[in-house]
């Protein structure tokens, strides 16, 4: 009879071993983000957070039919606590070689192009030679201040890093800073829209290269394969119902 119930006990662990190996359908996912990047993603007056990033990752949420964590971010490279499980995936992060050395990517969410913004009567010019002496303001940590700092800092260009794009437009049109390199659609957005933006204008052409990437997509764990395939079929699903569209058209990306 003993002999009885220690197979009985022992198959029912047995079976409980096996119930917790099999994965649970996902109910939460945690995106995180750094509210600090209008009209991508920021906080509202009364706090809320609101964005393109946002509508797309709520949108996507709905889609999987899961609920939508927003775990506020210092510094939107936070691969460590991605890693450490702090958070599902990052959202609003352009794809480089660099980083893909630490996480994987979905598919681009959308693209973005980089232009250099300053004074309509400067004369100025995306390239080394036409910066050299200048001061040329970038957001910390973004993409764009590591472009600067490895190819324009070494040719005599001074790169000045603000941790606010309020900061650095109220420096630009102080005069305390010559240009900015920045995506077209956050500098419309700060400043050229506005009227404090009237003098200044994209000079030359975009910039293109591998370190600024060419598009948004949602950093995630090498390992979750699986989350990115569901978040692939998704973004797939909403351009089909035409949501992503409906998303985009407000934010006019294509516009030069």
């Amino acid at each position: 009879m003993a002999l009885i119930h220690l197979c009985v006990a022992l198959a029912l662990l047995l079976a409980v071993d096996a119930v917790a190996g099999v994965d649970q359908p996902r109910s939460e996912l945690r995106f995180a983000v750094v509210a600090q990047f209008p009209p991508f993603q920021s906080r509202n007056p009364q706090g809320q957070l609101v964005g393109l990033n946002i509508e797309l990752g709520n949108a996507l949420c709905q889609q999987l039919n899961v609920r939508c964590t927003w775990v506020d971010q210092v510094v939107v490279e936070n691969f460590d606590d991605l890693e450490a499980r702090q958070f599902d995936a990052i959202m609003g992060i352009a794809p480089t070689s660099r980083r893909r050395r630490r996480v994987s990517f979905t598919d681009i969410l959308y693209p973005f192009t980089t232009r250099l913004v300053a004074r309509r009567t400067s004369g100025l010019m995306p390239l080394a030679a036409s910066l050299k002496g200048k001061r040329v303001g970038v957001l910390l940590g973004s993409n764009r201040e590591a472009f600067a700092r490895s190819q324009w800092a070494r040719e005599g260009v001074i790169i000045k890093s603000f941790w606010l794009n309020d900061e650095l437009v109220r420096s630009l049109v102080a005069g305390d800073i010559d240009a900015t390199l920045q995506g077209t659609v956050e500098i419309r957005n700060a400043l050229l829209d506005t009227a404090a933006g009237e003098d200044f204008a994209f000079l030359g052409p975009a910039v293109s290269a591998e370190l600024l990437g060419e598009g948004v997509a949602i950093a995630l764990r090498n390992t979750d394969t699986a989350l990115r395939t569901e978040l692939n079929r998704a973004l797939e699903q909403l351009m089909h119902n035409g949501e992503y569209q409906r998303i985009l058209a407000p934010y006019r990306l294509n516009t030069p």
